[in-house]
């Protein structure tokens, strides 16, 4: 197991979180990206706990979804199965697992004051922090042809995963309101939302 790890998390946090995933029992399984979400667990018909954890993660969100995951079962396992998923019971569980790791053998010094903040309050997906997500997501191997939507220029078009094009317009409050083309809708977009611009992109009359 810690062979396997190696390739996926910092080295540094190689050791203790093999011990975590020891000490707790966990099957984990590293799959193949999800877009929905970065990792789950869950306990299976046979009772033994299982976690997966999406392999086309960077070692730091690797890192980060596991402990996430982790500290679902100790949350369920100390306080009991009736407790909110990402309630307080969790969150003090999250925080207590996770500070062990927030320092500069094993996170960037850029990520590291990000994460100090996120972990006064953790949420439920980091992806909803905004600038620690865009500051995670920079170490990743990104498709070239993507940008966060912060940095695509105000009434230009950009393209999403369905294929919907959209055209920027103004931030509100924290997000990004914009215009699908086709339907004439409004949505908002998180600044950290990756999409493609579209660079030459002409309205059909």
């Amino acid at each position: 197991m810690e062979e396997i790890l190696k390739k996926y998390i910092p080295a540094g946090a190689v050791r203790p979180v093999f011990e975590l995933i020891k000490m707790s029992s966990v099957h984990l399984k590293i799959v193949n990206e999800r877009v929905t979400r970065h990792g789950d667990y869950r306990k299976n018909l046979h009772g033994q706990h299982e976690i997966t954890v999406n392999a086309t993660l960077n070692p730091y969100q690797f890192l980060m979804t596991l402990i996430h995951e982790i500290a679902h079962l100790v949350a369920f396992e100390k306080y009991g199965t009736r407790i909110k998923p990402h309630g307080v019971e969790w969150k003090m569980t999250f925080q207590h697992l996770m500070v062990p790791f927030i320092r500069p053998e094993i996170f960037p010094n850029d990520i590291l004051p990000l994460l100090a903040r996120h972990f006064r309050n953790p949420s439920a997906s980091s992806d909803t922090d905004a600038a620690l997500s865009i500051a995670m997501k920079r170490y990743s191997e990104r498709d070239q042809e993507l940008c966060f939507v912060f940095e695509v220029p105000q009434g230009s078009h950009f393209r999403i995963r369905t294929g919907q094009i959209f055209k920027k317009g103004p931030l509100r409050i924290k997000r990004f309101e914009c215009l699908e083309i086709k339907t004439q809708r409004l949505y908002t977009f998180k600044a950290n939302a990756e999409v493609e611009l579209l660079t030459q992109y002409v309205i059909k009359k």
